[in-house]
């Protein structure tokens, strides 16, 4: 007879708390991150965190945003369509176009982001909003950073 152990893994330990080491960096991500959320569509704001929270393998910022596009009303199959979200037909053109930026962004290659990807987002959204759409980008990438680098962890619920 086999049994599973149905115990989770432990998450490995924290390296630094930014916050309490270093307040004045962690107050300037979070003014860039209110700075870049003004004037956005918040469920935009959501799908871009989320997406490149995937992409960096940020635990702790993908648990945070996915809990938080479900409070604004994110169904679950849009959720879970969000990392394949090319094949699947959940979301608007304005959420494709950001969902594009967010990955050129995030994955930032040796030519940047592609014009391709860039015009289409100028095309979805006005000015201002492009320029908080890009720092949205900016600033998640920062946060994911800091959070894989501290090695911070989702707490269990």
């Amino acid at each position: 007879m086999t049994t599973t152990d149905q115990t989770p893994v432990p998450a490995p330990a924290q390296r630094i708390d930014l916050p309490t080491v270093a307040p004045d960096v962690y107050e300037a991500i979070v003014a860039l991150n209110k700075a870049a959320a003004h004037g956005l569509d918040p469920m935009i704001a959501e799908l871009v965190k989320i997406r490149a929270s995937q992409l960096n393998h940020c635990a702790f910022c993908l648990d945070m945003h996915s809990r938080d596009a479900r409070k604004l009303g994110l169904s679950e199959q849009k959720l879970y369509g969000i990392g394949v979200w090319r094949e699947t037909p959940f979301f608007t053109a304005r959420e494709r176009a950001a969902l594009a930026l967010a990955e050129s962004v995030t994955r930032l290659g040796d030519h940047g982001v592609p014009d391709d990807v860039y015009d289409e987002a100028a095309r979805q959204f006005d000015e201002n909003e492009l320029a908080r759409l890009i720092a949205m980008c900016i600033t998640i990438n920062a946060w994911n950073r800091v959070g894989v680098t501290c090695r911070l962890s989702p707490a269990a619920r």
